[in-house]
């Protein structure tokens, strides 16, 4: 006690000795902090703390929803039953806006010092979290969003056509405004454009890929908004929109496990505790003889016996009083344990699309050579090689059907972040089964709920949104799905 008493008495006697001299406010200001931060030091926060988030979401809530895993042996009022409630979207909305200031600040600084690499990067990442945004909620913030320097504290929800129109056309620009000659002045995470000024063309295919799948989810609105005029000329023009032509040129956040780039999940032991993969994306991958089948799951157990009986998930939503004669595979923990790659956008979703939009003949090109290069990418990037004779499985060989599309795409885009959910509400497939115990009619939901915050602070906004888009209820279909 004599120890703290001493310290305060000092401190009290250094402030009466400085107030003479020195104002409250040089006092109270924190001299420690970065006044002014360089545009580049904005970058890597983003991309590590999203990327992260994104491997969470993934884990969290689409492992759920789209029967990759669920809680087991007691699967109650869980996502994995279509049970949403107002709290489910609370994180990923604050969260959201949270780094999109971040951007926000990354473009102000990059506009300032007229640094156009920057630029097109905010650009770029404003599209890729935003678009995730909309794409859970429907109408939110953006024009008036992240303005309280502005006093605007209940901004209006603007309408998600307004949203991507807004997102094209940065994404656009921003791929003009690319110098491919220029390193970035500070880290770059996904494509280390700080070390090779040769690196910042992926930074242009990934902004052309990323139009490719918005414009893609935007398809029903074609007429409405011009998107197979966009999809042409980007597809047309390789020079001009370059776009993935590899693994090498997918968004892949590589995390060594060596700080500050750690997992996002602190115990591996958490990952797969109280769980179960799911029956339906398991059985699919046993369907496909698919050669990452270890490394995704554990194997399934007897009861009695305790002996391996290959891999068998647990029915997702099966109905309450189920029993089992057997303990279900689970997923392995070492998906969790550094050194991992986070997804955040692959190449082979790329090859996926282009092998929809070939099908539906809004492009030319071979649908079913698109598909393979998709299903080879999607194996590849897992470290595996494509097993003889794969394609001649009649689970996997292409069949002329979107669903076989839309299939492997749902295995191609395990673990990034909210793209299955996105797809399945976008096309219906892969059709899931109901296994007795889903809520909500057995209906897909359609999008999260407005947070509860929204509700109080934003009232007036909020009920316009929702008003907007046939009530704020988790079937509301939202603009592109309409």
């Amino acid at each position: 006690m004599k120890k703290i008493f001493l310290s305060t008495a000092l401190a009290l006697s250094v402030f009466s000795l400085n107030s003479c001299d020195r104002s409250f406010e040089e006092i109270n200001t924190d001299t420690s902090r970065i006044k002014t931060p360089s545009v580049g030091s904005f970058l890597v926060p983003i991309q590590y703390e999203m990327g992260s988030y994104g491997y969470n979401r993934a884990d969290d809530f689409t492992f759920d929803i789209m029967q990759i895993a669920l809680d087991f042996p007691s699967e109650g009022n869980t996502i994995s039953r279509y049970y949403l409630t107002e709290s489910t979207g609370n994180g990923y909305w604050n969260t959201s806006y949270k780094w999109l200031k971040q951007v926000k600040e990354l473009n102000e600084a990059a506009t300032k010092e007229g640094n156009n690499n920057y630029l097109a990067i905010s650009k770029v990442l404003n599209a890729w979290i935003l678009g995730n945004l909309t794409d859970a909620f429907g109408d939110v913030p953006m024009t008036e969003a992240l303005r309280l320097e502005d006093n605007i504290m209940t901004p209006k929800y603007d309408s998600q056509k307004d949203i991507y129109l807004t997102m094209l056309n940065d994404l656009k620009e921003a791929n003009s405004l690319f110098d491919t000659t220029k390193a970035l002045s500070e880290g770059d995470l996904f494509y280390q454009a700080n070390s090779n000024a040769a690196n910042i063309l992926k930074w242009k295919k990934f902004c052309n890929s990323l139009s490719l799948r918005l414009l893609t989810r935007a398809l029903k609105r074609n007429g409405e908004v011009n998107i197979h005029e966009r999809i042409a000329e980007i597809v047309n023009n390789p020079t001009t929109y370059p776009i993935f032509q590899s693994n090498a040129d997918g968004a892949v956040l590589d995390i060594s496990g060596v700080a500050p780039l750690l997992p996002p999940i602190a115990r591996p032991q958490d990952f797969t505790a109280y769980r179960a993969s799911g029956e339906f994306f398991t059985q699919t991958l046993v369907d496909n003889n698919d050669p990452r089948l270890s490394m995704f799951f554990t194997q399934a157990k007897s009861i009695p016996g305790n002996t391996n009986i290959g891999y068998k998930g647990a029915p997702s939503g099966y109905a309450l009083g189920s029993t089992f004669n057997y303990q279900p595979s689970n997923l392995n923990q070492n998906l969790a344990k550094a050194p991992l790659k986070i997804l955040v956008m692959p190449y082979a979703e790329v090859q996926f699309i282009l092998s929809e939009l070939a099908f539906k003949g809004i492009i030319t090109g071979n649908a079913q050579t698109f598909y393979e290069n998709g299903v080879k990418a999607t194996l590849e990037q897992w470290g595996t090689t494509v097993p003889a004779n794969y394609f001649t499985n009649p689970k996997v060989a292409y069949n002329g059907t979107l669903e076989r599309i839309m299939l492997q795409k749902y295995v191609g885009l395990f673990f990034v972040d909210h793209q299955q959910w996105y797809e399945q509400r976008r096309t219906g497939f892969p059709v899931l089964p109901n296994n007795g115990g889903l809520f909500n009619n057995g209906q897909m939901p359609q999008r999260m709920l407005y947070p509860t915050a929204t509700k109080i602070q934003n009232y007036d906004n909020y009920v316009a949104a929702s008003q907007a888009l046939g009530g704020d209820n988790i079937n509301s279909k939202m603009w592109w799905n309409k």
